[in-house]
């Protein structure tokens, strides 16, 4: 099997995962989880994000799921929110619109730096390109209707 075009000679998409997941476990970031989903295949990752204190999101927690390519850290992975979701960057089948995840992803970033920003989503979201209009509406209107729509859509996690 090749390599796809533009991969450098080398390079492991399984090795820079053992690598990450290692850095995971060794300095762990409270309320940010993310581990891979079976032993046999490192490419299929699940995480759980909790959120800050001070947001609609305070102690609430998502389960996400990341899927790494043969051309990671070249290429985001496609990362989702499987947990039911009411966000103005997150549609209703858990897509997320976030920069990092489309063009302005870096081989640099790695699954924390994903974790990060999407706690920092959750914090900020960018109503200026909403994935849920009514969402994005509610966050700078009224946000006692945001919070009650946030909990008709949440479901409690098990860790």
């Amino acid at each position: 099997m090749s390599k796809p075009e533009g991969i450098p000679e080398g390079h492991s998409v399984v090795k820079r995962l053992r690598n990450e997941l290692v850095q995971l476990m060794m300095s762990p970031t409270p309320g940010l989880s993310a581990f891979p989903t079976s032993e046999e295949d490192l490419t299929r990752w699940s995480g759980v994000i909790v959120g800050h204190e001070g947001t609609p999101y305070e102690g609430l927690k998502f389960r996400i799921s990341l899927h790494f390519s043969e051309r990671y850290p070249y290429e985001p992975p496609r990362v989702t929110f499987v947990s039911p979701m009411w966000h103005p960057n997150v549609d209703m089948s858990g897509n997320i619109c976030l920069d990092i995840l489309k063009d302005q992803w870096s081989a640099v970033y790695n699954v924390q730096t994903i974790l990060l920003s999407l706690q920092a989503l959750l914090e900020e979201p960018n109503n200026g390109s909403p994935l849920n209009a009514v969402a994005a509406e509610l966050w700078e209107r009224d946000m006692d209707e945001y919070k009650k729509r946030l909990m008709a859509r949440y479901e409690e996690i098990e860790e």
